[in-house]
């Protein structure tokens, strides 16, 4: 059998790359051999993409050394999928001669926050017509940014905390106003978030105007928009992840992350682990099956699957919650169109090795992609034909258009 050109990408120029590190370390070490052939594609924060062996080792990346590895560059015509090099010329007067490193045949995209999980890698990828794991260019937008996202299921009608949102210079032009927007439409305590950050970097809890003031500094130094959002008291956070494509919505269990703070912080989800072989959202503490009720249970399940097809996901996502267990309210916080450690542990909760969720993530992709490429993207007309520009003046009010 004939192995798959499997590229998986992660890094990039992000706060979350080295998170996005260790999650692409332990999808690369669990994919199975006999299927794929592991590409390493390695986005560095100076924006460089590296390929070889050597990044499949996490240690590699304590002490970066790019000449242990390959500087590639990325084709971007359609199916091509090649990684190219420069090789220097022989002799004295030899030329430089471009050589293809490898050829991706599908992508696991394996970003965490802006520059990769965004939307962005997604569009180069749609333009490079390359099958790839993560959600589609609209929904991994709108799942990385939480004032959109807000927006977005406060329109579809799924349960969201009560929010607002500033932007850096309304809040440097009258602090006061947006204060007192605060104070009054919410009041405290809030949550106050980088509306394009994830793992928790840059997220603070205010319960007075000091903190409130602080809070703000803090997420105005990560995002030039800022989400505060509604405290509850003590809830319960819950997280389901959901695989599949079009139709195909699967919940996994529920998870109860246990947390020492009001909030979990990034130290909580991706430096409490320490040493362990995991690693990542894997070493969190957590009670997975969360103890809940039974109805509640199903009522995550199934608001996770309606958001997943919501945003038209595809692979696997993970979808945060709040639960207020004195009000029996359930609030969604976010999305996850990457997760941190790909939701695997999930997934082994629910019997699932980590190579069988790799395996339905590509199958998906190809899928996606079959789907995408046999519909119709040319159609033929005459308005070219009967083009006239008007001269200098262009095609603005040319009679030679007619719509």
């Amino acid at each position: 059998m004939r192995k798959i050109q499997l590229g998986v990408i992660f890094g990039s120029r992000s706060c979350e790359r080295e998170v996005a590190i260790i999650s692409a370390v332990q999808l690369m070490n669990h994919a199975d051999p006999e299927k794929y052939d592991v590409i390493p594609v390695y986005i560095a924060p100076d924006g460089r993409w590296y390929t070889g062996a050597a990044l499949r080792e996490i240690g590699f990346y304590v002490d970066f050394k790019p000449e242990k590895v390959q500087e590639v560059h990325f084709d971007l015509t359609a199916g091509s999928g090649a990684l190219t090099a420069i090789k220097p010329g022989k002799g004295l007067f030899g030329k430089p001669e471009q050589v293809i490193v490898a050829r991706l045949e599908v992508c696991v995209i394996v970003m965490h926050g802006l520059n990769g999980e965004d939307g962005t890698l997604q569009g180069l990828l749609e333009l490079a017509n390359l099958p790839y794991t993560s959600a589609g260019v609209a929904g991994s937008a709108i799942g990385m940014d939480k004032i959109m996202m807000k927006t977005f299921f406060r329109g579809c009608g799924f349960p969201v905390l009560p929010g607002c949102s500033f932007t850096a210079s309304a809040f440097e032009k009258d602090q006061m106003a947006c204060i007192a927007e605060v104070e009054k439409t919410l009041g405290y305590p809030v949550y106050v978030k980088p509306a394009n950050l994830g793992s928790s970097i840059g997220v603070s809890r205010a319960d007075s105007l000091p903190e409130l003031l602080d809070a703000f500094a803090l997420a105005f130094e990560y995002d030039r928009r800022v989400l505060v959002e509604k405290g509850l008291d003590r809830p319960i956070e819950l997280n389901c992840s959901v695989l599949g494509f079009d139709d195909e919505a699967e919940a996994s269990p529920i998870e109860m992350p246990v947390s020492a703070e009001q909030t979990l912080t990034f130290a909580e989800k991706y430096l409490a682990g320490g040493g362990t072989k995991a690693g990542g959202m894997a070493s969190l503490k957590r009670v997975l099956p969360a103890p809940i009720p039974d109805d509640l249970r199903d009522r995550i399940q199934a608001l996770s699957c309606d958001i997943f097809r919501a945003l038209d996901c595809k692979g696997v996502v993970r979808i945060d919650y709040m639960w207020d267990r004195n009000s029996d309210e359930l609030y969604i916080t976010e999305i996850n169109t990457i997760p941190g450690s790909l939701a695997f542990y999930l997934w082994q909760a629910a019997g699932m090795k980590y190579s069988t969720l790799i395996d339905r993530m590509v199958a998906y992709a190809r899928k996606a992609h079959e789907e995408k490429n046999s519909r119709t993207f040319v159609y033929a007309s005459d308005i070219l034909r009967g083009a006239k520009l008007g001269g200098t003046k262009g095609a603005k009010g040319s009679k030679g258009l007619k719509g």
